[in-house]
């Protein structure tokens, strides 16, 4: 079947998205760069924390899955979540043997904390300089996304966008997500009020030349209740899950500098329950939902799709 423009311009704004997020993240690597070890992980902690939590949302919004018939289903998904206080500053650590001089304080922005840089006077030592942040509340991004069924009751979902930004932010960008869920309903009496999924999903984000290599997975179940509305469906839903992060960040430090090295470091979020209530909506073969998250950082997603199929 044809799809029609419309259909294809939801990838698009994903791609923007992404393009948006891209340069931003240049800006970061611009700032991190004056820091090693524990300095750069907890400066750039919020942010890790906030790309899993966007991966891990957002992945589905109806537990009906037909046990045969061909579909496709073309949406892009906005996944937003929030920073809290406690996340704009870290606690800076001075290298050993080094003390701050009295009434110094050791805390200092995180990259979604305040705008402004400075040092802390260190006792018979240079001072230590310290970033400043992006003054960021929330943190958003826009995903492409296909669902394919249904064969004995199972759907696969895929997430996939690459490009090259250019030299300007980061060069290359890449996200891909490859998951599955399947219909537990089809094992239950038909009575049962409403439809059970289970289903688990995987994904790998890559920005820049090795500056950020992420990784993401999350399972689970879900349900919801159809209620037709003349030409349309509501359909209220809520999932528990269970996510898992970690992202790996690869810099120069000092660059160009008497001290230049390269920094990696391995940074992991703690895994996490979610739990998740929305509404979808479809009407012929338009699909709409939003959906709220409570998890390790709470926030919401929006869906647009397209549905192609029986």
């Amino acid at each position: 079947m044809h799809v029609p423009i419309r259909s294809w311009s939801v990838l698009v704004c994903a791609a923007v998205m992404l393009v948006i997020a891209t340069s931003a993240a240049g800006q970061i690597e611009d700032q991190i760069n004056g820091y090693k070890g524990v300095n750069g992980e907890g400066y750039l902690q919020p942010l890790a924390d906030a790309i899993g939590a966007d991966l891990n949302g957002g992945l589905w919004h109806s537990a009906y899955i037909p046990q045969e018939g061909f579909y496709v289903n073309i949406e892009t998904r906005l996944l937003n979540v929030y920073f809290d206080d406690e996340q704009r500053t870290f606690t800076f650590t001075l290298p050993e043997g080094q003390t701050a001089e009295q009434g110094e304080s050791l805390s200092v922005p995180s990259v979604v904390g305040d705008t402004e840089g400075g040092v802390i006077l260190v006792d018979g030592f240079p001072d230590a300089g310290y970033a400043p942040g992006f003054d960021i509340n929330s943190f958003a991004v826009a995903v492409p996304q296909i669902r394919i069924g249904a064969v004995k009751g199972t759907e696969a979902v895929i997430r996939y966008i690459a490009f090259d930004a250019g030299d300007v932010e980061l060069g290359n960008m890449s996200l891909l997500g490859l998951g599955a869920r399947h219909s537990i309903s089809q094992y239950m009496d038909p009575d049962f009020p409403v439809d059970i999924a289970a289903g688990f999903f995987w994904q790998s984000f890559k920005l820049g030349d090795e500056l950020i290599d992420a990784s993401a997975m999350t399972f689970g179940v879900h349900g919801s209740k159809r209620f037709p509305a003349g030409f349309a469906i509501i359909e209220p839903y809520a999932g528990l899950g269970f996510d898992m992060f970690s992202m790996d960040v690869s810099y120069v430090f000092d660059e160009d500098g008497p001290d230049e090295e390269t920094i990696d470091l391995a940074m992991e979020s703690d895994a996490a329950v979610r739990f998740t209530l929305g509404l979808h909506l479809q009407a012929a073969f338009l699909d709409l939902n939003a959906e709220y998250n409570i998890a390790a950082m709470n926030g919401f997603a929006l869906g647009l799709g397209f549905t192609f199929g029986s």
